[in-house]
This record gives structure tokens, sequence and C-alpha cells, in this order.
């Protein structure tokens, strides 16, 4: 096992909170909102889902605020974050970062418990949070000459889009209709999910395992994109015009193998990672991890779109929307999530790149919320016990991070503090100037 530090910071060393310095890049304000609110809106969906009374039905928040209001959250403060570094300008910082933020803020209010009013306050909100997001990284990529990451801000663009046709749908009050759309940002996340970690993750392993190589895989991760895109186009024309409305009958089985194989190139990806090297560096194999749930709830997305094994059957599982969702979600998004929360903010704060007890337990504890929701996805007695276990594992994993990075996440970094505000001018007597 790769060393644990137990790391106890004297109070008088730590620099003071710094809005500057809070608000100086993307990851800081949105890692700590985004990880709040994944906290906060899993306790009242498991344990008080009484006060969710606003214009969204429970389980339609739910995979709202799941998807958008965290997953996507936190993939857009590490965006904001790493732009910086592969273009060499910062895309949002100090007042129009807070402004971001604040469009992040009403969206959530709104949605939780603003009315059919706050509800379009909210939808306005959310889909200025993402053109914002989406028009800030292009001009940094275009600025910059990052000819490769052109894409990112176009797919962002598109969540934002699948975003508003999702709220659309569940005013509607259309399950089958909002399911569909949903898979649609579920998808447009995982093509940048793993557009994302099949380059950092060789590069942070290279970086901890000395003497590791491990190759580019460029030509796959070109196909992967392509068929990423190819399912991401027959999941819009199946919106447009559905196969059991007269649509093409062919674009649940063209989505299908697209996903499928999408999917497999991630887990072959992965094995040429060596992941075997990694075993003893849980700051990198929590990354694998998630990487490989990626993979494999794709394989399950793959089988529930074709439509090809019937759900109601023991073998039909996997063709249970839930299941991939959750796969791809839970084990895959949040576990990733965990590993990246806590090796790009060590990174970016200036701190050293090892975990403390507290950040593995967080790791363990998020492992554990999505073993036991995924076995709750099991029709039996336990299914609810197995729940509430999934959702305190949540809770006390976000709430790990937020005891361990919250006081760094408002601090300057301590190599590189803050300059002090010169002091404000007093007026004199005038014999004395």
């Amino acid at each position: 096992m790769s060393r644990l530090l137990n790391i106890e910071e004297p109070a008088a060393a730590a620099p003071r909170p710094s809005m500057t310095a809070f608000l100086a890049l993307g990851f800081r304000p949105l890692y700590l909102a985004g990880a709040a609110w994944a906290l906060i809106s899993i306790a009242l969906w498991i344990f008080a889902p009484q006060v969710l009374d606003g214009p969204l039905p429970l389980v339609y928040w739910h995979a709202h605020e799941m998807l958008w209001g965290f997953i996507i959250t936190i993939a857009v403060g590490f965006l904001l974050t790493a732009s910086a570094t592969w273009t060499g300008f910062n895309p949002l910082s100090g007042r129009p970062l807070g402004m971001l933020c604040l469009l992040w803020l009403v969206a959530r209010v709104g949605f939780l418990a603003g009315g059919l009013t706050g509800f379009w306050i909210a939808t306005a909100a959310e889909l200025l949070f993402f053109l914002t997001a989406s028009a800030s990284l292009m001009r940094v990529m275009i600025k910059g000459r990052s000819r490769r990451n052109y894409g990112l801000p176009v797919v962002m663009l598109a969540l934002g889009a699948a975003d508003l046709l999702y709220l659309l749908a569940a005013l509607r009050g259309d399950y089958t209709l909002l399911m569909r759309r949903f898979d649609l940002g579920l998808i447009g996340m995982a093509v940048i999910a793993l557009l994302i970690a099949r380059r950092v993750i060789p590069f942070f392993s290279m970086r901890m395992v000395q003497g590791l190589q491990i190759p580019m895989l460029t030509r796959s991760g070109q196909v992967q994109m392509v068929f990423s895109a190819l399912a991401l186009t027959a999941g819009v024309l199946m919106q447009i015009v559905p196969p059991a409305d007269g649509g093409p009958a062919f674009l649940p089985l063209l989505m299908a193998f697209s996903l499928a194989l999408t999917g497999l190139i991630a887990l072959g990806q992965l094995l040429a990672w060596r992941p075997l090297a990694v075993l003893r560096k849980p700051m990198l194999w929590i990354l694998y991890l998630g990487y490989a749930f990626i993979g494999i709830g794709l394989l399950a997305a793959a089988v529930q779109v074709s439509g090809l094994f019937d759900p109601s059957l023991l073998r039909g599982m996997l063709a249970r929307s839930a299941t991939h969702v959750h796969l791809i979600g839970m084990a895959g998004f949040c576990i990733l999530i965990i590993g990246m929360l806590t090796r790009t903010a060590l990174g970016h704060l200036g701190r050293p790149l090892a975990l403390d007890r507290s950040m593995l337990a967080s790791y363990w504890l998020m492992i554990a919320a999505a073993v036991f929701r995924l076995a709750a996805l099991w029709p039996s007695a336990a299914s609810q016990t197995l729940l509430h276990l999934a959702a305190c594992a949540w809770i006390l994993c976000m709430g790990l991070y937020l005891w361990r990075f919250a006081p760094m996440l408002i601090r300057p970094r301590p190599d590189k503090p803050v300059p002090a505000a010169p002091p404000r001018a007093t007026a004199q007597p005038a014999q004395a100037r």
C-alpha cells in the first residue's frame, strides 16, 4: 500500500480564507458546491422525501440533480481548471466565476422548492450556466489554439440542451420520454468522462509509478469518440422520430452497437494501462475502477437500448434501465469523481500527492455506496435496507471530503499566498501634508 499520511496542519501556519483564492480557478467553488449538494440531495431523497414537493416529482428531481446538479457540475469545475493548463488562459475567475456559481445555486433552489415560477427561473439559470461555461471554454480553446479540445465546449453545450429536453419532458409527466432524454445526458457525460479519463489516467499513473510506460492508444481513442458520437446521434434521431412512431427501426440497434463498441474499447484501454502496476496506489486504482464501470455500464446500456431482452425475466436484468444508469452513474462516474476530487484538488492546491486516512476512507465509502446501491436493484426484502446503507455510505463519503478539503479550497495555496491588499489611504490634516 502507498504510504498514508496523517496530516496535521497547525492552525497558525494555515493561510487565512480568501475570496480571491476561492474564485481563482473553477475547481475550487464548483468542487465544494458539487460535493455539498451531493450530500444534501441524497439525504433529502432517502431520508426526507416529503420535503421534495417542488415542480419536479420525486424520482424526476433525484435523477436530474444527480446528473446535472452533481456529476456534470464537477465536470464543469474540472474542465474550467484543466483548460487553463491546456491553453495557458484561465476561462473564468473572480467575479465572473462567482456569477456562474450563483446561477448554479439559483437552479438548485428553484428546482427544489420554487414552484412553477421557480422552475422556469431555475431552468433559465441552468441554461445560462451551461452556455457561460461552454462559451468560456471555447474562448480559451480558440485563444490557446487547442484544436483537439474544440469538441469539449460543444459537448458541454449539448449537455445543456439535453437538460432542457429532460426538464420539458418532466413537466409533461412522460416517464418514457424522460428516461430517453436522461440517457442522452448520461451518454453525453460518458463521452466527456471517457475523453478526459483516457488522457489523465495514463498521465497520472506514469507520474506516480516509477518506470511505468503506458501507450497513448490514440487510434483506439479516435474510434471510441466516433462511435460515442454515433450513439449520441442515433439517440437524438430517436428523440425526433421514435421508432414506435414510425421512425427508422434500425436506430436502436445502431445505438446499441455503438454503445457496446465504445464500452469494449474502454475496457481494452484499461487492460493496456497495466492495472496490476497501480494496485498499491489508491489514488490511481480508484480512477481505474471508475473507468472500468463506465465501460461495463455502456455494455449494459447497449443491452437495454437494443430491446432484445425482456426485463421481466431474470436473464434480462441488464435490460432494466436502472441497471445501466447506476452502473455508469454511481459505480462509474461517482467512483471516478471521488478519485478526481482528491487527486486534482491536491495537485492544484500545491499539496503533496499523498492520501491521508480520511481521503482513503472516502474511497472505500464511495465503493461501498455503489455496491449497496447496485445490490438494492435486485428485488428482495433487503432492498430498502441496502438503499439506506448506500445513502449512509454516500453521505459519510461526501462529508469526509468536505471536512478535509473545504478548508483547503477556501484558502490560498501555501506555496503561492495571495498578496496582501495595500493599506487604504486615510485623510490627513492639512498641516501634516
